[in-house]
C-alpha cells in the first residue's frame, strides 16, 4: 500500500487514537508491535496516518491492547471502514487543507456546539453574506478563488440537511449580529435566514446581548464537534492565522466548560429569536 500525501484530520485522529490505546496499554512502540504481531515500523506508520489501516487491523490492536471499551474500539473500526473521497476532496487543489479537515469534521460530527462572536456561523451564512465576508480578505480574492470557497462553504450547510444531522447550538454575540456585512440589505437577509433556520429540529440559537457583559475566551471564536463515543470529540478554534484543532482530554473538558459557562450568558432561544427580529428592524 503506498504512502498517503496528505492525510485528512479524520485519518490522523484514528492514527493517533491508536497510539493513545496502544500508550494506555503501558507499551511502547516496540512492545505494541511484539503485542499485535507486527513490526516497529507499521505501527509507526499507522499511528502517524502514512498508511491506512482495517476495521478488522483496529480490533485485533484493540484486542491484543485489551481495551476495554466497546462503544470506543466500534468507532475507530467504522473510521477504518470509511472509503471512497468526501465531497470535500474535489476542493483540494484550491483550498487550505484546513478548511477540508474542517468540512470532513462536520460531516461526521455527531453534534456541534459553536460561539460566533464577530460572523454568523458558516453553517448559516447566507452566500451574500459569505461574499461579503471573504471580499474583506487581505490579500484580495481573486474572482476565480471567491467561487471555489464560496462553493465549498456553500457545500458545508448541507451538513444540516443529511440523514441523522448534527444536533447543533449556534452561540452568537450580539457584535455579529450587528455587523453589517455587504450592506444592510444583505444584513437583514442574513438575520431572516437565521430566524428561518432557528425552526430546524436540530438547530437551536441562542444569541449572547451586549448587556451580558464578559464571558470565557470572548476574544475568539470555536466549534466544539461531537463524535460518536466521547474520546472523539474534537474543537476547532480561530486564530489570525487560521483554524487550529484540539483533541487532547484536558483542552476538550475546558472547553465544554467554556462553553456551559457561555451558554449561561445567553438568551433562550425563543428570546433570542425576538433579540434578532429586533436588531433585523434597527437595520
Amino acid at each position: 500500500m503506498p504512502p498517503r500525501k496528505v492525510p485528512t484530520a479524520r485519518q490522523r485522529r484514528l492514527g493517533a487514537e491508536l497510539r493513545k490505546m496502544r500508550e494506555r496499554a503501558g507499551c511502547n512502540i516496540a512492545e505494541g508491535a511484539e503485542r499485535v504481531g507486527t513490526d516497529r515500523t507499521t505501527i509507526s506508520n499507522t499511528e502517524s496516518a502514512r498508511f491506512g489501516v482495517s476495521a478488522e487491523r483496529v480490533r485485533a490492536w484493540a484486542n491484543a491492547y485489551e481495551c476495554p471499551d466497546e462503544a470506543y474500539v466500534d468507532a475507530l473500526a467504522d473510521m477504518a471502514a470509511e472509503r471512497g473521497q468526501g465531497w470535500w476532496e474535489e476542493y483540494r487543489n484550491g483550498l487550505v487543507n484546513i478548511a477540508l479537515d474542517l468540512a470532513e469534521l462536520e460531516h461526521h460530527a455527531a453534534g456541534i456546539r459553536s460561539v460566533q462572536i464577530m460572523h454568523v456561523p458558516g453553517v448559516l451564512q447566507t452566500e451574500d453574506y459569505m461574499r461579503a465576508v471573504y471580499e474583506g480578505a487581505v490579500p484580495a480574492i481573486s474572482p476565480t478563488r471567491l467561487r471555489r470557497r464560496l462553493s465549498h462553504r456553500l457545500k458545508r450547510r448541507d451538513v444540516l440537511d443529511r440523514d441523522n444531522p448534527p444536533t447543533c447550538t449556534f452561540l452568537i454575540h450580539e457584535a455579529a449580529l450587528r455587523m453589517v456585512y455587504g450592506g444592510v440589505k444583505v444584513a437583514r437577509n442574513q438575520l431572516d435566514y437565521l430566524l428561518s433556520e432557528s425552526h430546524r429540529d436540530n438547530v437551536t440559537i441562542r444569541a449572547i446581548p451586549f448587556a451580558a457583559g464578559g464571558f470565557p475566551n470572548a476574544g475568539s471564536s470555536s466549534q466544539y464537534l461531537y463524535g460518536v463515543v466521547p474520546q472523539l470529540d474534537t474543537v476547532q478554534t480561530d486564530t489570525p492565522s487560521g483554524s487550529a484543532f484540539l483533541d487532547a482530554e484536558t483542552p476538550l473538558a475546558n472547553w465544554r466548560a467554556v462553553l456551559d459557562r457561555t451558554e449561561e450568558c445567553s438568551l433562550d432561544p425563543d428570546s433570542s429569536r425576538d433579540f434578532i427580529r429586533t436588531i433585523a428592524k434597527q437595520l
